[in-house]
């Protein structure tokens, strides 16, 4: 068995203004990080586009209609405060999406054991009808769905550590009985969501809000004690993983103070989770990560506990 990268150069098209933090170069460190030897062994895949009934999984057709029209012809147009779109950006997103469908599949079927979708713009802000925080399509979400559907998953572990509340997730997965939703996220912290008592409407959201400045042996303790029973309760067929590297110490956006060691380390520990319990079938995706460096490293990290855990 082997890991899975997929990713394709209409990453590379989706434009932000300048010094926006979700930028083209974030693509660029992490495809300088890979092309080290130590990573020749990974299966290199493009990215295919998402389709149209991907898309209807989780959202709405007025919504995919909207945010198709939104694209401008050239130049920039801004959704919000933070979330923009230029002439590239629709390519880009659906190919988040397709690639995280396609990944599961890769996975579900035996081609991978496990995988790595890096594309951008990231997805877990989105909800259902409203683009946010960068953010166009609920890309993880729709891959959940996508398992559950195409593949008959009757049980799909979501697990974000992003330092931001994956609050697109929570909207799209809500009142899905198959999922299980776990965030690990900065409180207080922008969006505002993820505090402990937002359940799910079966109790199948699990938010777990840490304070600012918490340090890696803390956010480990968290999940050794309350994360990873939880997931061994579940029992999922499969595990989805929302990877942003935004809670790492030297990032500009939060102050967590995690290090690539910690993101190693919860990566291997997912892996234990989707070994025992889904045959290793364990599908990544790209989230937050702003400081290049930080995030180069990071990736770099996770790729490789990946890696040892497919070998």
């Amino acid at each position: 068995m082997t890991t899975a990268f997929l990713t394709h150069p209409d990453a590379l098209a989706h434009q932000t203004p300048a010094g926006h933090p979700e930028q083209i170069a974030r693509i660029d460190a992490i495809y300088s990080a890979i092309a080290a030897p130590e990573f020749a062994g990974l299966m290199r895949l493009d990215a295919p586009l998402g389709e149209e009934d991907q898309l209807l999984l989780c959202h709405p057709e007025h919504y995919v209609t909207r945010i198709r029209k939104a694209i401008p012809a050239a130049g920039m147009y801004q959704l919000d405060a933070d979330t923009h779109v230029s002439p590239g950006s629709l390519d880009a997103a659906l190919r988040g999406v397709g690639g995280a469908c396609h990944a599961v599949d890769l996975v579900m079927d035996g081609t991978a054991q496990n995988a790595f979708v890096a594309m951008r713009p990231p997805g877990h802000h989105a909800e259902r009808a409203t683009p946010m925080g960068f953010c166009l399509f609920g890309t993880i979400a729709i891959a959940a769905r996508h398992a559950m559907e195409r593949h008959g998953l009757q049980r799909v572990a979501v697990v974000d550590f992003d330092v931001h509340h994956g609050n697109g997730t929570q909207d799209l997965l809500w009142d899905e009985r198959r999922a299980l939703f776990v965030s690990s996220h900065q409180m207080p912290l922008w969006p505002g969501t993820g505090k402990a008592d937002e359940r799910g409407a079966f109790g199948n959201v699990m938010n777990i809000p840490l304070p600012p400045e918490t340090e890696g042996t803390s956010f480990r303790r968290v999940y050794e004690d309350t994360v990873l029973p939880q997931l061994e309760r579940f029992a999922p067929e499969l595990v989805l993983v929302s990877a942003g590297f935004d809670a790492h110490r030297d990032d500009p956006l939060a102050q967590l103070n995690l290090t690539e060691d910690d993101f190693a380390w919860v990566t291997g520990a997912l892996c234990d989770i989707a070994a025992r319990h889904s045959g290793g079938r364990l599908v990544s995706v790209l989230e937050g990560g702003y400081d290049l460096d930080a995030l180069s490293r990071s990736v770099s990290a996770h790729i490789r506990v990946l890696m040892e855990k497919s070998a």
